[in-house]
């Protein structure tokens, strides 16, 4: 880990759904504790609709966000990086910690469909946190 603080780095294909809410928790719960990024191996024009009006309902805003490009000086620069079903895409990198979340994807559902991942990614953060040493700001 970095000297300073953690880096966390959250990939899926579109950085349109799950990583985006990872990104979001993370950066909420952790505050200035850990670095937060996310990005995507093919990513989207913008964020999921349902992703938006699903964290709004935690208070959470995403309507600014814009989906970005992975990049190997992202990898590079994170300490631990979650991969939610984006495959080889993402590049390897000896000495991280990588972790592969199987979670739905948001892509294409409603509101009502992605409230039970929102809530799955917030445990998973939680749990990582912990893992990590990081004490929730909220």
């Amino acid at each position: 880990m970095s000297e300073s603080k953690p880096s966390v780095l959250f990939v899926c294909v579109h950085n349109a759904g799950r990583s985006q809410m990872a990104a979001a928790f993370l950066t909420r719960l952790g505050g200035d504790r850990v670095e937060v990024r996310s990005a995507g191996s093919a990513p989207a024009d913008g964020v999921n609709p349902a992703v938006v009006r699903a964290m709004a309902e935690v208070g959470i805003d995403l309507s600014a966000e814009t989906p970005k490009v992975l990049t190997v000086e992202a990898v590079r620069a994170s300490d631990v990086v979650i991969t939610m079903g984006c495959g080889d895409a993402c590049p390897y990198f000896p000495g991280k910690r990588y972790l592969d979340w199987q979670l739905a994807d948001p892509a294409g559902q409603g509101v009502d469909a992605v409230r039970p991942i929102r809530d799955a990614i917030e445990q998973r953060v939680r749990a990582l946190m912990a893992e990590l040493g990081i004490e929730a700001a909220v």
